[in-house]
């Protein structure tokens, strides 16, 4: 029987504060004055990833918890404007948001506002379950609710995949996600010896795939296959870097793609460095996603 869904998402829905400043670090100072402004917009990881999959032709499911609240309605209207099936429960806290400082290079401080995200916070299992069941993949962002899914997903005979985004290889909250899923993206930011922790995710966990981004500096993919790391350069974009917020979610979404179109994982690898690239052009009050068409006929370009 075939699939209703290529890809179920689960978690990272929420709305960011984009707030542009002159410089990061931001230098104290009692007040700045700041263009083009302060804007609020829909936005976060697993919306980010949804956005990515959908506009590569990838069916794609999204569920999360919700407030009902003004947070909550942006980012109904983002799926709903987007045809992105979404799911929400309703979460008394109140949606997930954030403040994103975005400097003139395109570089981004994120703060995350942690009291609408709970410890006691679950996604209801029934539902997991009936949508598992519906899709070939499901992707899992690295929020309370999502941890106790990952064995329903397991139970459903998905492959998973997630991004531990700044792990520092140590902290124990994020190895359910690292040693549970069969694709891994982690930034190397916060990594010590990258080479070491991808090594420690394929030995300890279930990846097939550990894929550590370096920003300008590419990718790094490691497989079961064995040896180094295979280096794969950063794509140049084909406008203005302009803000890198999104780009190592477009970057899982065109690995994504890849992997369930039957790419092999250098090709993926490839996919998701053009699609971040795309990803780097787009500013931050903004909500666009490479598509199919133009993904396959940058790829080929490169080849």
């Amino acid at each position: 029987m075939s699939s209703s869904y290529d890809v179920l998402v689960l978690g990272g829905a929420g709305v960011d504060t984009i707030v542009y400043v002159p410089e990061l670090p931001l230098p104290y100072a009692d007040s700045y004055k700041i263009r083009p402004g302060i804007e609020t917009r829909a936005g976060q990881t697993g919306d980010f990833v949804a956005l990515g999959t959908s506009s590569l032709g990838l069916r794609t499911h999204h569920i999360d918890l919700l407030g009902d609240d003004e947070a909550g309605d942006l980012v109904r209207a983002f799926h709903r404007d987007r045809g992105i099936e979404l799911t929400e429960v309703r979460q008394p806290a109140g949606t997930k948001r954030a403040v994103n400082l975005v400097g003139p290079d395109g570089r981004r401080l994120s703060l995350y506002d942690d009291t609408r995200s709970q410890e006691s916070d679950r996604l209801p299992e029934d539902l997991v379950r009936k949508l598992a069941a519906a899709s070939r993949h499901a992707h899992v962002s690295i929020t309370y609710p999502c941890a106790f899914a990952l064995p329903l997903l397991h139970e459903a005979g998905l492959t998973v995949s997630t991004d531990l985004h700044d792990w520092d290889g140590e902290n124990p909250y994020h190895e359910p996600f690292a040693y549970g899923s069969d694709v891994v993206f982690v930034s190397s930011t916060a990594l010590s010896d990258p080479v070491a922790t991808m090594r420690r995710v394929l030995e300890r966990g279930r990846a097939e795939a550990v894929v550590a981004t370096a920003g300008a500096d590419g990718s790094y993919l490691l497989t079961r296959a064995g040896g180094d790391p295979l280096h794969v350069p950063a794509v140049a974009p084909r406008g203005p870097v302009v803000d890198s917020n999104g780009a190592g979610d477009a970057y899982a979404a065109g690995f994504l793609f890849g992997r369930l179109s039957g790419e092999p994982p250098e090709r993926c690898a490839l996919y998701g460095a053009v699609a971040g690239a795309h990803a780097c052009t787009v500013p931050a009050t903004a909500s666009e996603a490479v598509d199919r068409a133009t993904l396959l006929a940058e790829v080929a370009a490169l080849s």
